[in-house]
């Protein structure tokens, strides 16, 4: 089993098991057909960069954050940089990401507890990871899944979406679709089929205009709005 805490699946107001797994199963499969290629759109070359990335994507796109983050990689390339670094120079490099009085504080003092409990590396571990300032669920899964090559499922407001619409889940709490999610896929396919109904929320299942007439997944797709082809 995954060395991180899996949480335990309650069996009440959950979708119909089997039909749902396989439903989900035959979705996956029209996905990586359209696009075979897999992987987080946060550039970074060590998991350290992936969790500053990820710290900075709150509330900002992926496409502003990789704009700042060459420069600011540039400036500081160790947890040891970030923790010593002057919190106005620091503000003034992320201030396009937003929020950058407070993303810059959790850089700080993530980066110090990095630096002085982990010795300068990224944790790997779902319980060490979110004791560092700034890291919740959804970021250490982003690192487990991703930098770390651990099962783990990523929810952010696209795939709560998605999995609400393809009638994945009935919650709306992103902890307990992830316990839907983990439920739903063997482990080996949490870190890709999370990040594929992710990419399918950023680019086709679109908040307020979803791109139907553009959706591999139509057919199986059960939400009341979807518009007609």
């Amino acid at each position: 089993p995954p060395p991180h805490r899996i949480m335990k699946v309650s069996t009440t107001d959950q979708p119909a098991g089997v039909t749902t797994k396989r439903r989900l199963a035959r979705m996956l499969t029209a996905l990586r057909a359209t696009s075979p290629a897999m992987k987080v759109e946060l550039d970074h070359r060590t998991p350290w960069e992936l969790l500053v990335a990820t710290i900075l994507s709150a509330q900002c796109t992926d496409q502003r954050v990789n704009q700042v983050t060459p420069n600011l990689f540039r400036r500081y390339q160790q947890p040891r940089d970030y923790a010593s670094a002057d919190p106005t120079e620091l503000e003034a490099l992320i201030r396009p990401t937003g929020f950058f009085k407070t993303k810059a504080r959790n850089l700080i003092h993530c980066a110090k507890a990095v630096a002085g409990q982990f010795q300068g590396e990224v944790p790997d571990t779902m319980e060490a990871l979110t004791t560092l300032p700034g890291v919740g669920r959804k970021t250490a899964n982003v690192l487990l899944g991703n930098a770390f090559e651990k099962p783990a499922i990523v929810v952010d407001t696209h795939v709560k979406r998605v999995a609400g619409r393809l009638d994945l889940t009935r919650h709306t709490d992103p902890e307990k679709i992830e316990m839907d999610l983990q439920r739903l896929l063997p482990a080996d396919q949490w870190t890709e089929g999370s990040q594929r109904l992710l990419l399918h929320g950023r680019y086709i299942c679109l908040a307020r205009t979803p791109k139907c007439q553009h959706c591999p997944i139509y057919a199986d797709c059960h939400w009341k709005g979807k518009t007609a082809r």
